[in-house]
């Protein structure tokens, strides 16, 4: 006999043993009740694999379990309005239970990130800053070049998520960053002229101290104030900043000697000389409480605090000023405004559909309108929503970037890594640890590492 004659013996007796099982199984059970039969099918849908979860975020599955859309995200200032947001989706989305995860202030949001991947429990959905963490991240990265909300997406907002003509990012809003002021503590001071220029800058100092008022409320444990807004004015300033960085990873230009960055440790100086005491012990959350409560008259940050200072002061009258390096009224009457950060959509998720339904919502919904607006006070990254209901801070960048007297955000095509350390490196400067020669040098030696 043949092997293969010996084999289909073997598969036609195991056919016939199967079939007198099932036989004797429909025989035993003959007698069930209707509830039972029931309840062995609902432990047995309980038991399945769950639907599709590429199924469409709208149809809840047929099983009834939710899904679990897990949402990655920096902006601190607005965790409570996030939270809000979360449960504002979940009505809408019954069949999805959603997680915003916030991790920020002075906290490294980007290790946390790496982190999180690296043990395999990569959030659904994320962000990204700018072309430098888009191609970091390109791995994971999902296209959402044909999604609903793509046409209405400012063109200059999307560009830095361009890669290889496909669109990697739903740009979220519009910020920007100066020195904020207490409108009410310069007119206290007799300041009836804002400042533009450097010497501007001194005079109003000057005049805020004789008021008895402290200038500035510094916060320079928060890592990102101190290593990626602040000197981001001097990257800002060069001739061609674009091309200054690619000038810096060819080794044909330093930060060293470079004059901008000497006019940035003449500023850097000033805002400590005039500021409040503590800097490095003043993460954000107490130096936008010292502002808003009265003790300092300007803080250098930007919109997205805006919450968070009305939140404790509802009452105080905002504006917001330029960083001047030097005297150059035309070049300093400029406001550093950039896209903050990007929707990205983790291309291994098992919820692809929900994702896309969650950044479409935001973009797309009268409910999404609202948060970013009202609650998170953005200046909206879209043309077709409607940003009238504007905080003050929100309303000078708006001024400004329809001017075009804007300067743009740089820090997001740093090499990664670079950030923490320069905010190590000017941190030790102000606890004279070393002087700002060997800042700049040290700064040029972790370009070099990190690009």
């Amino acid at each position: 006999m043949s092997v293969l004659t010996f084999k289909k013996r073997i598969v036609l007796t195991l056919l016939v043993l199967f079939t007198v099982l099932i036989v004797s199984a429909c025989a035993s059970d003959d007698g069930a009740s209707s509830n039972d039969t029931s309840d062995n099918q609902n432990e047995a849908q309980n038991n399945e694999e769950p639907a599709n979860d590429n199924s469409s975020s709208n149809e809840a599955p047929d099983d009834g379990e939710k899904i679990e859309l897990n949402v990655f995200q920096f902006k601190a200032a607005i965790s409570e309005q996030m939270e809000d947001m979360e449960a504002a989706y979940e009505k809408e989305h019954p069949n999805v239970e959603l997680t915003i995860d916030t991790v920020g202030g002075g906290a490294d949001w980007m290790a946390n990130l790496k982190t999180r991947f690296a043990s395999g429990e990569g959030p659904d959905v994320f962000v990204v800053e700018g072309p430098a963490q888009l191609k970091l991240w390109e791995d994971y990265l999902t296209d959402l070049s044909n999604e609903e909300w793509v046409d209405h997406s400012l063109p200059f907002a999307k560009e830095k998520m361009m890669m290889d003509d496909k669109l990697y990012g739903m740009p979220m809003n519009i910020e920007g960053f100066g020195f904020i002021y207490n409108k009410d503590l310069f007119e206290e001071a007799g300041i009836t002229e804002l400042p533009t220029t450097q010497t501007e800058l001194e005079e109003v100092v000057a005049k805020l101290n004789d008021a008895g008022i402290t200038p500035f409320a510094n916060g320079f444990a928060t890592w990102w104030a101190i290593g990626l807004h602040l000197p981001n004015v001097a990257f800002a300033q060069q001739d061609d900043p674009m091309k200054f960085i690619e000038q810096l990873s060819a080794g044909e230009a330093t930060m060293a000697g470079n004059e901008q960055f000497e006019e940035f440790q003449d500023l850097l100086d000033f805002m400590l000389e005039n500021g409040t005491p503590n800097p490095l012990s003043t993460d954000l959350n107490t130096q936008l409480t010292l502002f808003a409560s009265g003790e300092a008259a300007m803080v250098h940050q930007g919109n997205w605090t805006e919450p968070t200072i009305y939140g404790i002061n509802p009452d105080i009258n905002l504006g917001l000023l330029p960083v001047p390096l030097n005297d150059n009224a035309e070049e300093m009457d400029k406001i550093q405004v950039g896209v903050p950060f990007s929707w990205v959509i983790n291309n291994e998720t098992e919820h692809m559909d929900e994702a896309k339904e969650f950044l479409n919502w935001m973009a797309m919904s009268e409910t999404g309108h609202k948060y970013i607006t009202e609650d998170f006070m953005m200046i909206p990254a879209f043309d077709h929503i409607d940003a009238s209901g504007l905080g003050d801070v929100s309303q000078v960048i708006n001024k400004y970037s329809k001017e075009d007297k804007t300067l743009d955000w740089i820090f997001p095509s740093w090499p990664d890594g670079f950030g923490d350390q320069t905010s190590n490196l000017l941190q030790g400067y102000i606890g004279d640890q070393h002087d700002f020669d060997t800042v700049l040098e040290e700064m040029d030696k972790a370009w070099q590492e990190s690009k």
